[in-house]
């Protein structure tokens, strides 16, 4: 009896073993893809602005976007704009911008962190229900070019989605923006494996600092001659003058001819100068 319990017990010890190689095997696989040999040097997203009506040139180190579904522009010879809002907290705003956008039958994208969500659910059912996208800007606006490990990477990305979800009911548009424009080829690569697109900008302007609100003419200075065909705009809506002067500017730029259009557009196209 004794003999046929050891005969079972080595059986059953030998097949722990080569399962546990087999997963061991398969869990370094999957890290491998997850976690590529791909550089983690920290870039800041910037351009060179230009007044002549035409596409910035991107900082050199864009060659590897291509790679990784990332975007800082559209078709230079279409007019077309996405705007964009990055939305850290609510400063009593964006129901008029809002507001704006309805009376133009514009869309934009907010690019929204977990609190934002979690703080102004019917702000965020708005957005939704009025055809804008609201997307990721992660959890806690970190530099992503810093988190090498793939799951904090990813727990980043999914909380938001989560909490979209949980207040929308709808899965997340998948299109990330990096906070504070910071990002490494591993980032980007990262964010690609969770499904997402990287979205840069072709045009901003200081118009974050609350007590520090550019005035009225510069910003529509700004906008107006820095704007082109393609353009990913970047602004924020806890600028009192950026709400302030939307209607204007959007007046603007559809007297320009110019369209405002989703990512959605953006990526279904890629007709992008990357």
């Amino acid at each position: 009896m004794s003999k046929t319990y050891f005969i079972i017990g080595f059986f059953v010890f030998v097949f722990c073993i080569l399962v546990g190689t087999n997963f061991h095997m398969m869990s370094k696989s999957k890290t491998q893809i997850l976690n590529p040999d791909l550089s983690t040097k920290e870039y800041s997203w910037y351009f060179n602005p230009r007044s002549d009506g035409k596409q910035p040139e991107p900082i050199k180190e864009v060659n590897f976007f291509k790679k990784y579904s990332s975007y800082y522009v559209g078709n230079h010879n279409e007019k077309v704009i996405y705007l964009s809002f990055d939305a850290g907290y609510e400063n009593g705003t964006t129901e008029s911008i809002l507001n704006t956008l309805k009376k133009h039958n514009a869309k934009a994208q907010f690019f929204v962190v977990e609190s934002y969500i979690r703080n102004n659910p019917n702000l965020i059912k708005r957005m939704v229900k009025e055809g804008h996208l609201v997307c990721n800007h992660s959890k806690n606006h970190p530099s992503m070019a810093q988190i090498t490990d793939f799951n904090k990477f990813k727990s980043e990305l999914i909380s938001v989605e989560d909490s979209y979800k949980e207040v929308t009911g709808k899965d997340m548009p998948k299109y990330f923006r990096p906070p504070m424009g910071k990002f490494s080829e591993q980032s980007l690569k990262y964010t690609q494996d969770l499904g997402y697109s990287s979205i840069f900008w072709s045009f901003a302007y200081v118009d974050w600092y609350n007590d520090k609100q550019p005035t009225h003419e510069y910003a529509k200075e700004k906008i107006y001659s820095r704007t082109h065909p393609g353009a990913i705009v970047l602004l924020h809506p806890n600028s009192r003058t950026n709400t302030e002067i939307l209607d204007e500017v959007l007046t603007h730029w559809e007297q320009e001819g110019y369209k405002l259009k989703t990512l959605d557009y953006l990526v279904k196209n890629n007709n992008t100068k990357n």
